[in-house]
């Protein structure tokens, strides 16, 4: 009896000593990501509190900041060692900032993740030299945004998924009348659109290209809907022509434009008509190839928790995740088997939207960018315009902005 009073004496110490290790073994983690508003944060904050129910010694410290600052202070935060241990990441970035992200691939091989269950346009986004450094949360197709209530005053029949770039030029002639435009086109919209029509302005070393035959017939394309076909109107040259675009989509001056997903919920407040949605027009001769972008969550190579975050990140993007930012209208899930639902909050009301964004994202392809994309944009930014006018051509437009980004 004596010895086994011991036993229990020495298991019931054991146990204790256990309880106080598993105690000193919480880990903690911090996540940082940007936010437009109080309920982006609560959305991302009760995110975090489903790491910490499936992982109780984990818990996930949230800070957010804009998104313009976001941009600003990541740099700062690396150079600085202060990165948090989870880095959220956007498609389009990533081949600025995958030098500062864990790679995945060897955890994803190991935990046996499904990475099929996302829409591989944006496992692509999210990857570079084919390693992953990143699970994406959203993705999004550009589309292109139509005023209803315009084209059926026009009597021009709601485009269909897949429709070609005669029947959008041809819409957007019979669009453009009494002062109004029936296309609105940004200096950034080359790129979209010189995708989805099979052009390519960036080589297979990955090397900017802007002077090949493809690239400056699509930029011919491209500044003709304004110089020649006289179907949008001129922007100036600035980044905001993307916003003052969107605000004469808006106010029913522009009858269609090219925008993503991201945009819904936001636009159905201010927009004083029927929106509708449909894919971006395809080359007359070829399938349409949609270029999408999105986001998704990351582990810092100066993490000292790499192991938690890596499961932190899995929770992030799980299932019951990302059916909760669909339900919030928040983001289309990156991955499939969630995208109905963002379809029944935030596309319920736009007409074809559903079946655009299928269609798109059925055919869509990654994102192709070169690592000084943000250089290239600005200037973007600041020839096309002109060129829009009149001022130079396409072949001009081109030469002067590859010659100027590989400075």
């Amino acid at each position: 009896m004596k010895v086994l009073k011991k036993t229990l004496l020495l298991a019931a110490i054991g146990g204790s000593l256990f309880a106080t290790t598993a105690s000193a073994e919480q880990v903690n983690l911090t996540w940082q990501m940007w936010t437009g508003s109080d309920a982006d944060t609560k959305g991302w904050q009760h995110l975090a509190d489903m790491v910490t129910a499936k992982y109780p010694d984990i818990k996930v410290t949230l800070t957010t900041t804009g998104w313009v600052d976001y941009w600003t202070r990541l740099p700062v935060l690396a150079a600085s060692g202060q990165l948090a241990d989870i880095v959220s990441m956007q498609s389009l970035r990533m081949p600025n900032f995958y030098s500062l992200l864990e790679p995945l691939n060897d955890r994803i091989a190991a935990d046996k993740f499904d990475v099929g269950a996302f829409t591989p346009s944006i496992i692509g986004g999210m990857s570079v030299d084919k390693q992953l450094y990143g699970l994406p949360y959203d993705v999004g197709p550009w589309v292109i945004y139509y005023n209803q209530d315009a084209l059926e005053a026009a009597g021009v029949p709601l485009p269909k998924p897949g429709w070609t770039l005669a029947e959008f030029t041809d819409a957007a002639k019979k669009l453009t009348k009494d002062g109004k435009y029936g296309f609105g086109i940004t200096p950034q919209n080359y790129s979209v659109l010189a995708s989805a029509w099979g052009d390519k302005y960036v080589n297979d070393s990955g090397e900017l290209d802007l002077t090949n035959p493809s690239a400056i017939a699509a930029a011919d394309r491209v500044i003709g809907f304004a110089a020649k076909d006289k179907i949008a109107p001129l922007v100036p040259s600035s980044a905001d022509a993307g916003t003052v675009i969107q605000g004469r989509f808006n106010s029913g001056n522009v009858a269609m434009y090219v925008d993503g997903p991201w945009s819904i919920i936001g636009m159905k407040d201010k927009a004083k008509f029927k929106i509708g949605l449909t894919t971006l027009p395809r080359d007359d001769a070829k399938d349409l190839a949609a270029v999408t972008a999105g986001s998704g969550f990351g582990i810092a190579t100066t993490s000292k928790n790499k192991d938690a975050a890596w499961k932190a990140i899995q929770v992030l993007t799980s299932p019951e995740a990302l059916q909760y930012l669909a339900e919030q209208g928040r983001a289309l899930p990156a991955r499939t088997a969630s995208q109905s639902s963002w379809y029944k909050v935030a596309a319920k009301d736009i007409t074809n939207g559903g079946e655009a964004l299928d269609y798109s994202l059925a055919h869509s392809v990654p994102y192709v960018i070169t690592n000084n994309w943000a250089a290239v944009e600005n200037l973007f930014n600041q020839y096309f315009p002109p060129a829009f006018g009149g001022s130079a051509d396409a072949k001009q437009t081109m030469e002067s902005i590859q010659s100027l980004a590989q400075q």
